[in-house]
């Protein structure tokens, strides 16, 4: 939704195209392949080429960033069990399941979510801004402004608030006594 958000305010984006929109994300990936292989690649210069532009980056890659460039960092929170849901709607139209139970993905989500929030508060090279999911559905508005005054580019508020699409909120975690 933040990449969305950022290509309909007018942010250039970093993406292959490679993984296309699909029943689980009707929108798109806005993804990059380049991204997975942070670890591994030596040759990171593309990143440096890619000043301006939005990179989709999953936190757990934060740390294989090279330190020789500044990020300004959209941090998306969403509540752990909302996500595992997601993935695993995925990984069932794929046919395929997961091998580790809940509780221990919940635990490795929030082991890789404390290493990168530990990561933007002490490097230097990044500054932050944390948005939640949630909120942004709930009042797109604020969210669009707060992104953009963080940025401290000239972009579109109001098509960032029309590109924030609720219908798209299918994996909320339900609280006690609400319906299914």
């Amino acid at each position: 939704m933040a990449m969305k958000m950022l290509e309909a305010g007018g942010v250039p984006l970093v993406q292959d195209g490679l993984r296309t929109a699909d029943e689980d994300n009707p929108k798109g990936y806005f993804e990059d392949e380049r991204v997975k292989n942070l670890a591994a690649d030596r040759d990171k210069d593309w990143l440096r080429d890619a000043r301006g532009r939005a990179v989709k980056v999953i936190a757990y890659l934060l740390k294989d960033l090279p330190l020789t460039c500044n990020y300004k960092v959209l941090f998306m929170n969403r509540d752990i069990r909302e996500v595992l849901a997601s993935q695993a709607k995925m990984l069932e139209r794929r046919g395929e399941r997961s091998e580790t139970g809940e509780d221990r993905m919940i635990g490795i989500y929030e082991q890789d979510l404390e290493r990168a929030r530990f990561l933007l508060r002490y490097r230097p090279c990044f500054e932050s801004l944390h948005l939640d999911y949630k909120d942004i559905l709930e009042r797109p508005r604020e969210s669009a402004e707060r992104i953009r005054s963080f940025l401290g580019m000239p972009l579109d508020v109001e098509k960032m608030i029309e590109a924030v699409d609720p219908s798209l909120y299918r994996n909320r975690r339900r609280e006690p006594g609400e319906g299914s």
